[in-house]
């Protein structure tokens, strides 16, 4: 098992493209346990022969829809007005609207590049400091994959088996923690360093700008309302909700908002089935780097590594989140949880550990990921729209990041709060 990880690595320090060296990886277990090298296509091709797998092409497409369609920026403009009165207000607005984003694009690059675009230079204009700014959309953007719909979840789902309703369910109240921590974060350290003009309407002000807001944005609004009601109310499975998200963007695009004309949908249709395509290439060749890991038995090694150190569970959750905080730094998220997902969830299940908490502890860790460098893909987005390098945003990213570290502590001990609408 050792020799065949250590491959890996190397295949991945070399360069060689995630999917490759998945594949290249596997082979010479495939050899040395005498299968013949036709069970590569029937096990890649058997994964991605999946109906909840197909939620994943059909969410990015959505996601690429309403980053074009003008939702964002009605969800930017609702935003704004709900919470632009507090301290750092635009901060928060860029929490609060990645929130809401986060329900209808479940992604976290997708999140952070939709708001990010349209809150960081409204932001600079208005006297806050580009590193403060870009640290808060980077932070907030991992809500994208946190509250649902996440296409990470589904991915992570499909590998172990666990239901994706049921991860949904999980990722909304500490969705919604961590969006109030780092609400509380932002605008705690904008009054402390006297970031931002601060604008203070009358209370009639307020609430007439909060409904022009929210009936130019209803629509937007209302599209979580339609999707996440959907899947809990059993209208439809998390598939078809990414169907109703595809055409309902559409929708608003097109004919609504009129933001996306006719001509450019070949355009829009052909990124999402770039990225698409990429992300199953690495589903298909990761089940059968899997499936080597199964022949040599990886998961029985690593549970009885584990409990030599301790039996305590609790001990066990601490090993894996220092493990996959330190893989979230270096590795991207699709890859580190169809590579060890399959290993850690069957472990965690030994440990009397339910499969749905232990699922949300991977989702949360590798989302933090997603804001540490040298790696972390919405550091990178963040710091292009405002056009700085990513040393100058360490010290207020820093203060960000122990809010989220805090937020996967208590999401870790407390399991209530993750199973508390499922069980």
């Amino acid at each position: 098992m050792a020799a065949t990880l250590l491959l890996l690595f190397a295949l991945f320090a070399a360069g060689i493209p995630i999917a490759f060296a998945l594949g290249l990886a596997a082979l010479p277990t495939l050899s040395a346990m005498g299968i013949p090298f036709i069970a590569i296509p029937q096990v890649v091709f058997e994964s991605l022969d999946s109906f909840a797998l197909m939620a994943l092409p059909l969410y990015v497409l959505a996601g690429r829809l309403m980053q074009s369609g003008g939702i964002a920026e009605r969800l930017v403009r609702f935003a704004i007005a709900l919470v632009g009165v507090l301290p750092g207000g635009l901060a928060a607005a860029v929490v609060v609207t990645s929130m809401l984003f986060a329900t209808i694009s479940g992604s976290s690059a997708a999140t952070a590049a939709a708001i990010g675009s349209v809150l960081i230079p409204e932001m600079q204009r208005r006297l806050y400091p580009r590193p403060y700014s870009a640290s808060v959309v980077a932070s907030s953007g991992e809500l994208g994959v946190i509250i649902p719909p996440s296409v990470p979840m589904i991915i992570y789902c499909v590998i172990t088996g666990v239901s994706i309703t049921e991860m949904f369910l999980a990722g909304i109240l500490p969705g919604i923690m961590i969006g109030l921590s780092l609400i509380v974060t932002a605008s705690a350290m904008a009054l402390l360093l006297g970031y931002g003009e601060r604008d203070r309407p009358g209370l009639s002000a307020y609430f007439a700008r909060l409904w022009a807001a929210f009936r130019g944005g209803v629509l937007a609004l209302f599209m979580p309302v339609i999707i996440l009601g959907g899947i809990y109310g059993g209208l439809f499975t998390p598939t078809e909700a990414a169907v109703v998200a595809v055409f309902y963007a559409l929708l608003l695009g097109l004919f609504v908002y009129r933001r996306i004309a006719f001509a450019e949908l070949p355009r829009i249709l052909a990124d999402a089935a770039i990225t698409s395509a990429v992300v199953m290439i690495i589903v298909g060749f990761a089940a059968m780097f899997g499936f080597a890991l199964q022949l040599l038995q990886a998961p029985q090694a690593i549970a009885a590594a584990l409990r030599g150190v301790s039996d305590d569970p609790l001990v066990f959750l601490l090993l894996v989140n220092q493990f996959l905080l330190v893989v979230g730094m270096f590795m991207e998220t699709f890859a580190a949880i169809i590579i060890l997902a399959p290993i850690l969830a069957p472990v965690a299940a030994g440990f009397g550990i339910d499969p749905v908490h232990f699922g949300l502890i991977v989702i949360v860790n590798l989302a933090v990921g997603m804001v540490t460098p040298p790696v972390g893909v919405n550091l990178f987005i963040a710091c292009g729209i405002a056009r700085i390098g990513m040393e100058q945003l360490m010290r207020p990213l820093s203060v960000f990041l122990a809010v989220l570290v805090a937020n996967l502590m208590v999401i870790t001990y407390v399991p209530g709060l993750s199973l508390a609408l499922i069980r």
